[in-house]
């Protein structure tokens, strides 16, 4: 069997908190790469209300002990809405810092020949707060671009989501059950596994 270890790092939302079936979106697209013959190993490296910051000076070292030689290893990266809260009356990271930690982590996996996709951050319950999670959403898109790194931004289908919307409404405005972990996850599955057979497959 191909050895594919994919490091999936990020927030609350990666860890899957909220959903009762304990998958996630993580779970669900990792079995989905087994349904598609792909199979992974995957390590789920979330940390709830971790920031983009926190991320990039966390993700090499625990990264490391999980790298193999021999084997193919992916990134995944997924945070942000973290990063726009307001504590205190000031923003948890500015948009310019989110984007160079983003940029940072990319820069640093290239260097380790690691390829990397990035997941874009999902709204919450919090209509002033949704604007800035658009915003970073698009900046973060930007700095993927200019990488030539795979982003898939969820913003826009997320909002539009009544399984999402709902879920997160009626628990604590960020974290929903199974139903909109699902629809995330159907969201991301068809670019993920793309991406996965085009790099992280490769012999």
């Amino acid at each position: 069997m191909h050895d594919r270890r994919l490091l999936f790092f990020g927030d609350s939302l990666v860890l899957g908190v909220g959903d009762p079936t304990g998958l996630g979106w993580v779970g669900r697209v990792a079995a989905a790469a087994f349904a598609a013959d792909m199979p992974v190993t995957s390590y789920n490296l979330g940390v709830r209300a971790e920031t983009s910051v926190d991320v990039a000076a966390r993700w090499r070292g625990e990264a490391q002990p999980r790298l193999l030689a021999g084997t193919a290893t992916g990134l995944v990266l997924s945070f942000g809405a973290n990063d726009t809260t307001v504590r205190a009356g000031e923003r948890r990271v500015t948009a310019e810092r989110s984007q160079e930690a983003l940029a940072t982590i990319l820069d640093e996996a290239a260097t380790m020949a690691i390829p990397a996709l990035v997941v874009g951050p999902a709204p919450v319950d919090d209509t002033e707060q949704n604007h800035r999670i658009e915003d970073l959403s698009v900046s973060f898109a930007d700095v993927c671009t200019s990488r030539g790194t795979p982003f898939m931004s969820v913003f826009a289908p997320t909002l539009a989501s009544p399984a999402w919307m709902a879920e997160i409404s009626a628990s604590d405005g960020a974290h929903p059950s199974s139903g909109g972990y699902d629809a995330l996850a159907k969201l991301v599955t068809g670019g993920f596994l793309d991406w996965l057979r085009l790099t992280v497959s490769k012999d």
